[in-house]
C-alpha cells in the first residue's frame, strides 16, 4: 500500500477498550541494569503475542523460562511481574519510584542473577516487580537491553532481532527512513509534522493505542473548527483504557486528518487523547506529541529503531 493513501485501523473508534503498557522509568537515583556490551553477538528470536498484540520475546530468568516478556520500547529498564517473581522466590530488599502512564508508583526492586535473551546475557540485573495483570505477559523488556544498538520489530516474520547500528536509506514506495533524536532512552522523531506544523513522536511498542496530548488534540481542534464553518461540533468518544498494571483512565477519540513522519504520509488517523504523567516523563507536556502505539505500528512489514544512528526505519507491507 503507498504511504500517502496508507490509513490506519480504526481500533480506538467507538470507545473500545485498549491498553497501553507500564512506562517503566525509575527514578534517579534507582540502581541501575548492568550496561550492554554493544559487541555481543546479533540476536533473533521468533516472538508471539497477547491478546492486545504486543510482542513476546522468550526470556529465561536464571537459567529457567523461557518466559514472555512483552518488547517494550517505550520502557527504559526491564521489569518482571509480582507473579514472576514469586515463581522464582525473587528476594526484594529495596523499593524505588518507577513512572508509568498514569503516574508514580513505588514497586519492590528484584535482583535477577542472570536475565538472557537469545545469546545475550546480563548479570546481577535489578528490576522493578510489576503487579501485571496479563496471565501470559511475565514482563516487560525495556530499552535498557539496546544502548547503541538497532532493534528490529518484524511484524510480518513474527521476530525481532538485535544487531549492531548500521546506515540505512530510503527506497520509494518501500521504505522510509526518518531521523530521530535520543530522550531518556527512547527515540523520539523529530522530523514530523500535523496539518503543516511540527510535533514530535515517541514510538512505544508496549502502547496497544496512538495516545497524544492536549496540545496536539487542540491543533486538531482548530483545524476542526476552520471546517465546520459554523456547524456543531460532533459529541466528544470516550474510550476507557487500562495500563498493564491495571490502572485505569479515561482518553477522548481523536481523528488526525495528516500526519507526516519523515516521508511517511498518514492520514484519517486514529489516536486517543488522554494528557497524561507519559508525556511529563519525556519533557513533551508543552509540546504537540504522539506516543505511536501498536495500532499504527504493526501496520508495517518491519520497524527498525537504530539507537546507535538515531533513526527509524519503516517498512512496507
Amino acid at each position: 500500500m503507498s504511504p500517502t493513501r496508507r490509513n490506519a485501523l480504526g481500533l480506538l473508534a467507538g470507545g473500545a477498550a485498549t491498553l497501553a503498557a507500564v512506562r517503566a522509568s525509575a527514578a534517579p537515583g534507582a540502581p541501575q541494569t548492568e550496561l550492554p556490551d554493544t559487541d555481543e553477538p546479533a540476536t533473533a528470536l521468533d516472538t508471539t503475542s497477547d491478546r492486545n498484540d504486543h510482542m513476546l520475546a522468550p526470556v529465561s530468568i536464571n537459567g529457567q523460562g523461557p518466559f514472555n516478556f512483552l518488547l517494550d520500547t517505550g520502557a527504559n529498564i526491564s521489569c518482571v511481574s509480582h507473579r514472576l517473581a514469586a515463581r522464582l522466590d525473587l528476594k526484594s530488599g529495596e523499593q524505588a519510584q518507577v513512572h508509568t502512564v498514569v503516574g508514580v508508583r513505588s514497586r519492590p526492586m528484584v535482583v535477577l542473577d542472570r536475565l538472557q535473551v537469545g545469546p545475550r546475557n546480563r548479570r546481577n540485573v535489578r528490576a522493578p516487580s510489576l503487579p501485571i495483570k496479563s496471565e501470559n505477559v511475565d514482563g516487560v523488556l525495556g530499552v535498557d537491553w539496546l544502548k547503541g544498538q538497532r532493534l528490529v520489530l518484524d511484524f510480518k516474520g513474527r521476530k525481532m532481532e538485535i544487531t549492531k547500528s548500521r546506515a540505512d536509506f530510503g527506497e520509494p514506495g518501500r521504505v522510509v527512513v526518518v531521523p530521530a533524536r535520543r530522550r531518556h532512552g527512547q527515540l523520539t522523531i523529530v522530523d514530523a509534522e500535523l496539518d503543516g506544523k511540527p510535533i514530535s513522536a515517541i514510538l512505544d511498542s508496549g502502547a496497544q493505542g496512538t495516545l497524544c496530548n492536549r496540545r496536539l488534540r487542540d491543533m486538531v481542534r482548530a483545524t476542526e473548527a476552520r471546517t465546520r464553518r459554523g456547524r456543531e461540533p460532533e459529541p466528544p468518544q470516550f474510550v476507557n483504557m487500562e495500563t498493564l498494571a491495571g490502572e485505569s483512565f479515561v482518553g477522548e477519540s481523536v481523528f488526525l486528518p495528516f500526519l507526516r513522519l519523515g516521508g511517511l504520509h498518514l492520514g484519517n488517523v486514529p489516536v486517543t487523547y488522554a494528557d497524561m504523567h507519559v508525556f511529563d516523563i519525556w519533557g513533551l507536556k508543552d509540546v504537540p506529541s504522539l506516543v505511536l502505539g501498536m495500532d499504527l505500528l504493526s501496520q508495517f512489514e518491519q520497524v527498525s529503531l537504530d539507537f546507535g544512528r538515531s533513526a527509524v526505519r519503516f517498512d512496507f507491507v
